[in-house]
């Protein structure tokens, strides 16, 4: 069985380099932290991840501040 491997991608406005990458792949969305590429990676479907991308447009997260 053959593994997709992810392009990664970080945000233009990581100047850091301490971000989070996201990659999709055919079955959904995987994200990790770039300080640790060898580390976790957190999966989702797409539905997942568009739900998230929705909920952050629309300020549903902003009690984090």
């Amino acid at each position: 069985m053959e593994t997709e491997m992810p392009a990664w991608k970080r945000s233009t406005r990581c100047d850091s380099g301490t971000c989070v990458e996201v990659a999709s792949l055919k079955d959904g969305v995987v994200v990790r932290d770039s300080k640790d590429p060898e580390g976790p990676v957190l999966r989702f479907t797409h539905d997942e991840w568009h739900a998230f991308i929705l909920g952050a447009q629309q300020q549903e997260f902003n009690f984090f501040n």
